[in-house]
């Protein structure tokens, strides 16, 4: 490739990302505005009357009509809860599919994976009926166990593990290490990049999730970040721009402190499971 290619493709690539860019850096902007600079037809990317009363009034933590800090409590909890079981449960159902004799697996691994073709919504209210009659409707259970059984989590470690070297499993059991051993101290913290991959992919879609937190619960204390700022888009707070962007600023931090921890390892594991 020469000089003038590379020149124009870094061109490119930089203008894709301003454009990428651009609602965030007007999302921040408007959060330092006033109502009424916030809603006016002038555009102003600096705002002219530079106000942290937004910030403040979201994270104030006495308005009891938007407790702020008790829905990123909820995202941040049922995130962080539900990522473990996932990386957990998916890590020992690929391990197991992978290298354990487990009966009719060439059957179950492909009708397994089969499900990744249903739509989410359509098990909306099946599981719904479900909760309801377990009575965990509105509990953090209803908001966690739904995410547990994710078949994208079993065949991104499934193609891991299919590819794990058997001399380090032989080595193990040469120095008397079991099943559960091998998997525990040889397996897993081979998979650590693959394991950072599949938690930050589950814990953006958990807290990004709108429909099911929506659906699953009505008290305006279990409400997630996501439903709360659905919330706040009506009555009083319809025209209320500087504070929603403001909101919606600090439901960003979360997802950026995780993506920031792992993201050696993310890119490690993107570029071993050829995602793209």
């Amino acid at each position: 490739m020469n000089n003038t290619k590379k020149g124009l493709l870094i061109v490119i690539a930089i203008a894709i990302a301003v454009l990428f860019l651009l609602p965030l850096l007007w999302m921040l902007s408007t959060s330092f505005k006033n109502d009424f600079e916030a809603i006016s037809a002038n555009i102003h990317w600096i705002p002219q009357q530079f106000t942290f009363k937004n910030y403040t009034y979201s994270l104030s933590g006495d308005n009891s009509d938007v407790p702020v800090l008790r829905w990123i409590f909820n995202s941040v909890f049922v995130g962080v809860a539900g990522t473990i079981l996932v990386v957990a449960v998916d890590a020992m159902a690929a391990y197991g599919l992978a290298r354990l004799d487990v009966p009719f697996k060439k059957f179950l691994f492909p009708i397994f994976i089969s499900t990744l073709m249903i739509p989410w919504v359509v098990t909306f209210l099946p599981m719904y009926m479900e909760f309801s009659d377990f009575n965990l409707l509105n509990s953090y259970a209803a908001l966690i166990l739904p995410y547990t059984g994710n078949a994208f989590g079993v065949f991104l470690m499934y193609q891991f593990f299919r590819s794990f070297p058997n001399e380090l499993e032989e080595a193990g059991h040469l120095d008397g290490a079991n099943k559960w051993q091998i998997f525990l101290k040889i397996a897993l913290p081979s998979a650590k990049p693959m394991l950072w991959t599949l938690a930050i992919f589950t814990f953006m879609s958990i807290y990004n999730d709108f429909l099911w937190p929506l659906v699953a619960t009505s008290s305006p204390d279990m409400r997630t970040i996501s439903t709360g700022i659905a919330i706040m888009q009506q009555g009083t707070f319809v025209s209320s721009f500087g504070k929603l962007m403001a909101l919606t600023s600090i439901a960003t931090v979360p997802i950026m402190i995780v993506f920031l921890i792992g993201q050696k390892y993310f890119i490690k594991g993107v570029t071993q499971s050829g995602i793209k």
